[in-house]
């Protein structure tokens, strides 16, 4: 009985922490999208994002092609190495990868296809690694002393990582059909808190290219529905198998389950993600969707 009104008052005490406990993620821009013209809020539960969708434009799309991710002179962060921001922007284009392969052909870059893709990393925090440290240790301390009882280990509100991205979908003449200016941080108690100082950027990259392929699968808003079941390809390919189309091998392939116990242990994302051989070093310049 005192386990579960403990739980109670602990998951209540969770969700106020979850709604005001969010790193700082500034929705920058950086001069890489068509026009900043008639985008319009839609936030998430935890994301700030504005968007533009060209819905039958988008939906009557039957190829897509994907230009690397690369980041934007204002947020190339200090605290974050060159091979941190490779991996972070690998990360983003195979998450969009997996996302659009659920309704789209992805296609090799080189190739010409309905839609284009490019994003532009435009802001990005590092995480704080001695706070994570200190944070696990706390959770195992917990496991030790509460043995059973399901308490959340909040992290320490200090040092949290953050990622802002813009986006855009063009078409073959260059007209943008979907965009999306996004910005998420990262909170006390949701995400997979990883010792590395792009800890935090790694695990939202994902989070990024699934809200933004959404968009592109299905023409809509992509926080206003919940989203269903993935599809076995999609689920092969989040295991570390094949992906569904041969031209995301280009982004590698996912960790896996090598992938998933690292964050559960906070084992930095570079141990496992090796990257893949379009996350060349990144750039500050404007991607060409031509």
């Amino acid at each position: 009985m005192m386990a579960a009104a403990l739980s109670r008052v602990m998951g209540l005490f969770s969700m106020s922490l979850l709604a005001t406990s969010c790193a700082n993620a500034p929705l920058e821009q950086s001069g890489a999208l068509t026009s900043y013209a008639d985008l319009e809020p839609a936030d998430g539960l935890l994301a700030k994002s504005k968007i533009l969708i060209h819905k039958d434009e988008v939906l009557a799309a039957r190829t897509v092609r994907i230009v690397p991710t690369i980041f934007a002179a204002g947020a190339q962060n200090e605290g974050i190495s060159d091979e941190q921001r490779k991996l972070v922007a690998n990360a983003i284009d195979r998450s969009i990868c997996f996302g659009l392969s659920d309704r789209l052909e992805v296609v090799p870059a080189s190739q010409p296809a309905d839609l284009t893709v490019h994003a532009v990393v435009t802001h990005m925090d590092a995480t704080d690694e001695k706070a994570v440290a200190a944070t696990k240790i706390a959770s195992v301390a917990k496991s030790v002393l509460l043995p059973g009882i399901p308490v959340p280990t909040p992290r320490l509100p200090i040092g949290l990582g953050s990622l802002s991205l813009e986006a855009e979908a063009r078409s073959a003449d260059g007209r943008p059909a979907a965009v999306m200016v996004w910005g998420q941080g990262a909170n006390m108690l949701s995400g997979s808190a990883r010792v590395s100082a792009a800890g935090d950027a790694y695990e939202l990259a994902s989070t990024f290219g699934d809200d933004f392929s959404k968009m592109l699968v299905t023409g809509e808003n992509p926080f206003k529905t919940l989203s269903g079941p993935p599809p076995a390809e999609r689920i092969q390919s989040l295991t570390g198998g094949a992906p569904k189309f041969a031209a995301c091998d280009v982004f590698g392939r996912a960790p896996g389950f090598n992938g998933l116990v690292s964050g559960i242990v906070g084992a930095p994302p570079e141990w496992t993600d090796k990257g893949g051989e379009a996350a060349s070093t990144p750039s500050a310049s404007t991607p060409t969707a031509q």
